[in-house]
């Protein structure tokens, strides 16, 4: 097999939890809006995918996605606990017990440990992190600027982008109607690896 882009395996792993947890294949609108991004540029993924042979696509019928070789092995998951919930808005308490698991293929966690939150509230919204939807992240204590972070403020757990400024530390929402948090008392939990949408 070819090697894989970075989104191409992202992708991949997406449709591979929604096989495992649906029994059937993920629509290409689907993964569209799973991602955020065109209906066209989530066909062009999948055609990557497919013509590197990591997948079966059928164009002419809806759902025909078909995970090909060790790829389809859909058992060797991981469960990843779900510890709560998080604001993308104002910061929300986030009670650190367990809210069930989600699972990911094993080798989309294989970077240290991870958990999730539910994420509440439209301030990340112009990064395609919605309400409701479950928010993967890399346990680390440590970010880049531009990171997206789940961090602890005063107490109290928010997910916005991370910049360090000269005396500071600023919380940035990807939506104009919300300021900026600025604090010198910031603690990151974790960086986002994965963003989960559910479609009922």
């Amino acid at each position: 097999m070819k090697a894989i882009t970075k989104r191409q395996s992202e992708v991949l792993g997406y449709i591979k939890v929604f096989v495992h947890d649906h029994k059937f294949p993920p629509t290409i609108r689907e993964i569209s809006g799973n991602f955020s991004i065109s209906v066209k540029g989530a066909y062009d993924h999948v055609k990557a995918l497919e013509k590197k042979q990591f997948i079966r696509l059928d164009t002419n019928r809806s759902r025909t996605i078909e995970v090909l070789g060790e790829e389809a092995n859909t058992d060797r998951t991981v469960d990843v606990p779900v510890l709560g919930s998080v604001a993308a808005g104002s910061p929300l308490l986030a009670e650190e017990n367990l809210d069930g698991t989600v699972k990911l293929p094993q080798e989309s966690v294989r970077r240290g440990p991870h958990f999730a939150l539910h994420v509440k509230g439209d301030s990340m919204r112009d990064a395609g992190i919605l309400d409701g939807d479950v928010a993967v992240f890399r346990q680390q204590q440590t970010a880049e600027n531009g990171d997206i972070v789940v961090a602890m403020v005063d107490e109290a757990v928010t997910l916005k982008r991370f910049f360090k400024e000269k005396n500071r530390v600023r919380l940035q929402a990807e939506n104009p109607e919300y300021p900026p948090i600025f604090t010198q008392n910031v603690r990151v939990l974790g960086r986002l690896a994965h963003l989960i949408r559910r479609y009922e």
